[in-house]
């Protein structure tokens, strides 16, 4: 049997939240963060198929007779969100591209990261952006392999984040004005 030919990658429905949700926490913890996720399958639904929606998601399925081990049919997922570049306009963020350890290197993620740009393009998005780790090796080959480029190395960008504390003092104006990592000076 053809592996990725039984793969159907099709946009997400609130239904798979669970399978979602249960992919993010195997992806957190693959990468040794998974204090970090908060996140419930309940948010998932309300925050993807909500009124308001803040992200978009396609998933892999494979048939019933193809099932994981644990018997999961849904066994990855890519996740994204439209962004804007003041520079090149429309942009597609994939924040998740994940694909169950036991069916890594069969074409699946190939197929999941093939429907986000095919999204993009129809969307009018000039980029595709994402973080990948810098310790997670196959990932940054599998997409260097497909043409991205490591905006680190190649223009020297840095990501920065600013967390629910962080993001408090800001609003309120008592950010802090200390220099150096974690400081929030201007």
């Amino acid at each position: 049997m053809d592996f990725a030919a039984a793969v159907t990658v099709r946009p997400g429905r609130a239904e798979d939240c669970a399978d979602v949700g249960r992919m993010i926490r195997e992806l957190a913890a693959f990468e040794k963060l998974s204090e970090q996720v908060k996140i419930t399958d309940e948010g998932l639904c309300e925050d993807g198929f909500g009124q308001d929606p803040f992200y978009k998601c396609v998933v892999a399925e494979l048939p019933p007779e193809c099932r994981s081990k644990e018997g999961h049919t849904v066994i990855g997922y890519g996740l994204y969100y439209f962004t804007y570049s003041t520079w090149k306009g429309r942009n597609i963020y994939t924040e998740d591209l994940y694909v169950m350890p036991e069916f890594r290197g069969k074409g699946v993620g190939r197929k999941l990261l093939r429907e986000i740009a095919k999204i993009a393009l129809e969307k009018g998005c000039t980029q595709m952006r994402l973080g990948v780790l810098d310790w997670n090796r196959p990932a940054i080959d599998f997409y260097f392999r497909r043409g991205a480029v490591d905006l680190t190395a190649a223009e020297g960008w840095h990501s920065f984040r600013f967390g629910a504390e962080a993001l408090k003092q800001l609003a309120l104006g008592e950010a802090g004005t200390g220099a150096g990592p974690g400081s929030l000076r201007p």
